[in-house]
């Protein structure tokens, strides 16, 4: 068992107080247990997941021969990997798709956001609310701190349509994610947390009001052994963000500007660049939370807007990951909860559509120019090799060296498989 006593005191957590304007979120950085790890492709995980689920037929499948209300506005463009053609909204993904392994026929049978978002974000099929445990929850459960650092963080925050989504379920708050907040925020830092000097008498009443009731609390909690340990976890919340280690972590303007353009001065850009940084320092497992690809209608006035977003951001870190050698040991997967009905609708956009989506593979061993799998002449189904978010859960889970069918406990002792379905897709590997 990792020893996760620490040396803050409840008045260094007030203090993070003062980190207010960073929208970061103290009450989510909770303790891991330490576990033994079996070998692994993959040290880290960058999950970029796009929510909402993006048009596949508008970017990494076009259908060129279909149809107009099928192939849609958008042209195809060559890539780097001979026969292998993009949306020409992706030129700068055109010309590093050498370096990823590319799945166009993701699967499965369901269109609702809520509970497909949970399904492919934990490998199991459950309810709308979130029954398992998301894989960067089952990585924090398996892994444990190193340092200061969580194991899992979020950026800006977890997906969410009317609830948070992609939580760590029965395994409890301990392993939920820690929300680093928007690094696109012009003061985004982390800054010196002691309170100021100047801070209002009001201000200061406040915090010592806030002290006695801390105190209240603890002194009635005693014997409760899952509240008892929430001061645990806030002495680790307050730790690391009074820490040098995460203070350099978290401080995106350390970047040169060059570098934050070429990512794009945009949420998800600088998230990305972000997560880039996060994995440098040792987190295991950041999700990337993209979302807004939810078009019902004027689909193509929205894609001209978030297409070359998408093309700046995401081509940025697959070309910064491989040129600081980050890709040797980290694996970044870009994929929403599912793609966009073949047929443009009534209100020139594109509805929910479980039965095919595209999603992108990079490092950790994973196949440069690969293309997996392919969905019928109209993009609807799988007509080759089709791959369920059992099989992508699997992967990255045995990919990192943990069991994917290993059984946790629930609170009340029930011996649960983290996946009950599900295999690797062993030819994303060389």
């Amino acid at each position: 068992m990792l020893d996760v006593r620490l040396t803050a005191n409840r008045r260094d957590f007030l203090r993070v107080g003062g980190l207010a304007g960073l929208g970061v979120s103290l009450a989510s950085v909770l303790k891991s247990e330490a576990a033994g790890k079996a070998s692994s492709r993959a040290k880290s995980v960058i999950l970029v997941y796009l929510g909402g689920g993006m048009s596949h037929h508008d970017t990494f499948d076009p259908k060129p021969d279909a149809p107009e209300e099928i192939r849609g506005k958008y042209k195809a463009i060559a890539t780097r990997v001979p026969g292998l053609n993009v949306g020409e909204k992706l030129p700068m993904m055109a010309n590093v798709m050498d370096k990823i392994a590319l799945v166009r026929s993701c699967s499965h049978n369901n269109d609702h956001h809520e509970t497909a978002t949970n399904w492919v974000l934990s490998g199991r099929f459950g309810t709308p609310f979130g029954d398992y445990p998301a894989i960067g929850a089952v990585v924090a459960h398996e892994s444990g701190f190193q340092g200061t650092l969580p194991p899992y963080v979020s950026v800006p925050r977890n997906p969410s349509f009317t609830w948070e989504l992609g939580k760590s379920a029965f395994l409890g708050g301990r392993f939920e994610s820690f929300k680093a907040g928007d690094p696109n925020e012009a003061n985004y830092r982390v800054q010196d947390v002691s309170p100021n000097g100047d801070q209002s008498s009001k201000r200061s009443v406040r915090r010592e009001t806030l002290l006695k009731t801390v105190d209240g609390l603890a002194s009635k909690i005693q014997g409760n052994d899952q509240i008892a340990t929430y001061d645990e976890f806030q002495q680790r919340a307050a730790a690391m963000l009074l820490s040098t280690e995460a203070k350099k972590a978290f401080d995106i303007t350390a970047e040169s500007d060059k570098l934050r353009d070429r990512y794009g001065r945009t949420t998800p850009g600088q998230s990305m660049l972000m997560a880039r940084r996060l994995i440098e320092s040792g987190v295991r497992f950041v999700t990337v939370n993209y979302g807004g690809w939810d078009h019902h209608g004027k689909i193509f006035e929205s894609l001209d807007k978030k297409l070359p977003e998408f093309d700046r951001s995401v081509s940025a870190l697959v070309e910064d990951m491989h040129t600081r050698g980050l890709d040797k040991d980290t694996m970044v997967v870009v994929m929403g909860e599912f793609g966009r009905s073949p047929k443009v609708n009534k209100d020139a956009g594109r509805d929910h559509w479980g039965q095919a989506a595209s999603m992108l593979f990079f490092g950790a061993g994973t196949k440069p120019g690969l293309v997996i799998g392919k969905t019928d002449k109209h993009g609807g189904y799988p007509a080759q090799r089709p791959v369920s978010p059992a099989d992508v859960a699997y992967t990255i889970l045995d990919s990192m060296g943990i069991d994917p069918r290993k059984q946790l406990v629930t609170p009340d002792g029930r011996p649960i498989e983290i996946l009950d379905s599900g295999e690797t897709v062993q030819e994303l590997f060389a």
